[in-house]
């Protein structure tokens, strides 16, 4: 996917280091991975291994993206297997890297990513696509006669990119982002009190009973009070005739 090219890249830049011009690398002087013969290629047709080492950050991405992106069609390969493949071609080459992917998918090994190719690596799961790239890839260098040179620091390179590849792939698709809505709850959950319920609410004042009510209710006891007083006053009038148990008339 073409949104994985700014991550591919640093993650290839990671691998590929800085300035190295040693005799025994077939590619020759080369600075962040980019070839002198590709630099001439695509910036600078008389550039010198002085103009090389003074390389930009945008002209390292304008030689990574044509020679190497665009060529192994990086922009349509499935998330995980275009950094993978990606990281390949910078090694050795898109078109062998593009060849060992074909082979891993069982389609015609031409070094062209075509509508085949891509539909192929589409149809299988990104994860197998790239531990079988990865295997192949090693495969291959473990064949080369500067394998004793460079063997060791190749080895942990493709364990590497073996790696982010994965997790690459394993993150969500171009076409993921907005996650459609799940079907309404058929339940019907039980009506729950609001919290606070029965409480005032803030700023209002508490209810007051209704002041008619309390003037019947008082009224009601002092009714009460005046017959008590008043059967007591009869009693105590007879006093008497109650001590002795008759009755006066």
């Amino acid at each position: 996917m073409d949104r994985n090219f700014a991550r591919a890249l640093s993650l290839v830049l990671t691998s590929e280091g800085g300035w190295s011009d040693n005799p025994a690398d077939p590619g020759g002087a080369t600075m962040k991975g980019v070839t002198l013969a590709n630099f001439r290629r695509y910036v600078k047709a008389d550039a010198t291994k002085a103009d090389l080492r003074a390389i930009s950050d945008d002209q390292v991405a304008t030689v990574y993206r044509h020679f190497y992106w665009d060529a192994v069609v990086g922009a349509q390969l499935p998330g995980g297997i275009d950094y993978a493949l990606f990281d390949f071609a910078v090694n050795s080459g898109p078109g062998r890297a593009a060849k060992h992917l074909q082979g891993v998918l069982g389609v015609v090994q031409d070094g062209r990513i075509g509508p085949a190719t891509l539909a192929a690596a589409r149809a299988k799961p990104a994860g197998v696509v790239i531990d079988a790239l990865c295997d192949a890839r090693l495969a291959f260098l473990e064949k080369l006669s500067t394998w004793p040179s460079f063997g060791r620091g190749w080895s942990a390179r493709v364990a590497s990119v073996r790696r982010q590849a994965l997790l690459m792939s394993a993150g969500p698709s171009a076409t993921e982002g907005s996650a459609s809505p799940g079907p309404a709850s058929t339940d019907v959950p039980l009506a729950a009190a609001p919290a606070g319920a029965g409480l005032p609410a803030a700023g209002e004042a508490p209810a007051v009973p209704h002041k008619s009510a309390s003037a019947a209710k008082a009224a009601g006891i002092l009714t009460l009070i005046a017959l008590a007083l008043g059967s007591l006053i009869v009693w105590t009038a007879h006093l008497s005739c109650n001590l002795f148990g008759v009755f006066c008339q």
